[in-house]
């Protein structure tokens, strides 16, 4: 897949999907974009990937429109400073708006020790702009991808040397201009400098999520979808690490982000500082297993040199135990429980599942009208029980248990829990929580379908609470016919045995695209065309993307010998 074109690549995304395609994409031109946006966003390097994602996700969504180029790097040049653009301004509103103007002192720009870059990047991308797109995709070959003069050809359909005389009449062009704005300097030093310092690799991760947004963004969602889906991407973004991501889906994080997440602007801030923390303990827990590692192949190695000295050979074995000890404990922890044994690390887990479940059960709060020390109680309840998921969702992978092992460990701790909640509020308030949490997947859903309904706001309420009590119904009598219990967890993420199980979770994902298409032939009643779409469309979004999110989150919290 390497070796095809751009357009070809792009081609095979429009016409069959094809994510792969997509990636290969993205990896291929990923360090230009994020680093030309870095630059014009003044060195924030979360703006930057937000410029990047919006710059592929605005490729997939008109890839059938740009399949007919052979080359990308130009369009996806442009396209960036168009976004770059944007996203200031955007966030200079927003600045304003929340009175933070202090939070842009500090701005992460390179003051690296070279000169000549100093000076010319704060104006290398004007000067570019003023090229023409001929001379600009030259350029941008030549030194900003380091293309060699053959394959510059190739792309731009010229001879070699024809490339070389096109990139030189550019480089004197661009030369020119920055002359213009009393900047002198070679054609030979300018060509280095911006070979040296023009693009730099973008950060672990970018790739990833560039591609699970744009394909997202790609995909004609409808207008809650995409809502929902960039809340869950902004989410990954902020958390930095897939760590975090594992044990916020336990939790329900990424129900909350999709479900009320604007309330937690301030709060999420906060995080974002504990998530350092979190992302560099995980790297060194990484760096350590990787060192034992090599220390016990080496060990081993010198074992084999060493055999016909006893005192030495009886040194080695001893260290070559030990290593392999600590080797083995290692293979039997996943990624999420190295994590968990710093005391830092859980502390900031547990705020952040906190965070989350105070804000997943706020209504039930009010319904209750809980004074504010039953609320924190509650919320105190929630988050120990969310935490101790996590534990035993590792622990199930570890010991390998089956589906119905794993569903009856987690019936056990569903029933200590809601013991715990009725000694709080009573016989009546553990109704209202065993109601409230049944109903978890109908009600977020909906509330998140909210905004692709059209009507004046009484017809909207109308085909909101029709669509609710559809679902709550048809989720019922679904359960009933396979035999399943009435409070089963349909809204995925919050069944920790699917974490587990690829079976249990393959028959909830099942389950619930059941119901969605019974669903959608009783609201076929009340709902227009438009909307009957758009609900097909979040139904088979929803189906895909907590199918790959479970895989993702089960593969964190399995012992890294899996």
């Amino acid at each position: 897949m390497t070796s095809d074109g751009d357009g070809d690549l792009l081609r095979r995304y429009a016409e069959t999907g094809s994510e792969d395609a997509f990636a290969e994409l993205v990896r291929r031109h990923v360090d230009l974009v994020y680093s030309a946006a870095l630059r014009q966003v003044n060195g924030d390097a979360h703006l930057a990937q937000d410029v990047a994602q919006t710059v592929f996700g605005n490729l997939a969504s008109k890839a059938a429109s740009l399949s007919s180029r052979d080359v990308l790097t130009g369009w996806l040049y442009t396209s960036t400073r168009f976004a770059a653009c944007n996203a200031v301004r955007t966030e200079r509103r927003r600045q304003t708006y929340e009175h933070e103007a202090n939070s842009m002192r500090e701005l992460l720009v390179d003051s690296g020790p070279e000169l000549d870059w100093s000076r010319l990047q704060p104006e290398l991308d004007a000067v570019m702009d003023e090229l023409n797109e001929t001379d600009r995709e030259a350029i941008l070959l030549r030194y900003f991808e380091n293309r060699r003069l053959a394959d510059v050809g190739e792309r731009l359909g010229l001879s070699e040397d024809g490339a070389r005389k096109r990139v030189d009449r550019a480089l004197n062009k661009l030369r020119d201009q920055f002359a213009q704005k009393g900047i002198t300097t070679t054609a030979t030093a300018l060509s280095l400098v911006i070979t040296a310092n023009a693009v730099q690799a973008a950060p672990v991760g970018v790739t990833a999520a560039i591609v699970a947004a744009a394909v997202v963004s790609g995909t004609a969602l409808s207008t809650s979808t995409a809502l929902a889906a960039t809340k869950i991407i902004t989410m990954t973004t902020l958390q930095k690490t897939l760590v975090t991501a594992a044990f916020a889906v336990v939790a329900g994080l990424g129900i909350y982000e999709a479900y009320q997440a604007i309330q937690l602007r301030d709060r999420v801030r906060t995080l974002q500082q504990q998530q350092a923390a979190i992302n560099e303990k995980f790297q060194q827990l990484q760096r350590e297993r990787d060192d034992s590692a090599k220390q016990l192949a080496a060990l081993t190695d010198e074992l084999a040199r060493v055999k016909k000295n006893p005192s030495e050979v009886f040194k080695l074995r001893s260290e070559v135990g030990v290593l392999r000890q600590e080797k083995a404990a290692a293979d039997g922890q996943s990624a999420a429980s190295r994590a968990l044994a710093d005391p830092e690390t859980r502390k900031a887990v547990r705020e952040r599942n906190k965070t989350t479940m105070s804000a997943i059960y706020s209504e039930l709060a009010k319904r209750l009208n809980l004074t504010p020390e039953q609320t924190g109680q509650l919320n105190n309840l929630l988050t120990d029980d969310a935490m101790s998921n996590v534990e035993l969702v590792m622990q199930a992978l570890r010991d390998g248990k089956s589906q119905a092992e794993a569903r009856q460990i987690f019936s056990t701790s569903d029933k200590a829990l809601q013991a715990r909640i009725q000694a709080l509020l009573g016989d009546e308030g553990l109704a209202h929580y065993q109601d409230y949490t049944k109903n978890l997947g109908s009600t977020v859903f909906i509330e998140s379908f909210g905004p692709s309904l059209t009507g004046d706001p009484a017809t909207v309420a109308d085909k909101k609470s029709r669509l609710l009590l559809a679902m709550q119904e048809t989720t019922q009598s679904a359960l009933a016919a396979a035999g399943l219990p009435a409070d089963y967890q349909t809204l995925t993420v919050m069944n920790p045995c699917n974490f587990v199980s690829e079976a249990e979770a393959e028959q909830s994902l099942q389950l619930k695209d059941n119901i969605f298409g019974q669903v959608a032939v009783q609201a076929s009643v009340f709902l227009n065309a438009e909307e009957l779409n758009k609900f097909q469309e979040a139904r088979t979004n929803a189906i895909k993307n907590t199918r790959n999110y479970l895989l993702m989150e089960r593969k964190l919290m399995s012992p890294a010998s899996q």
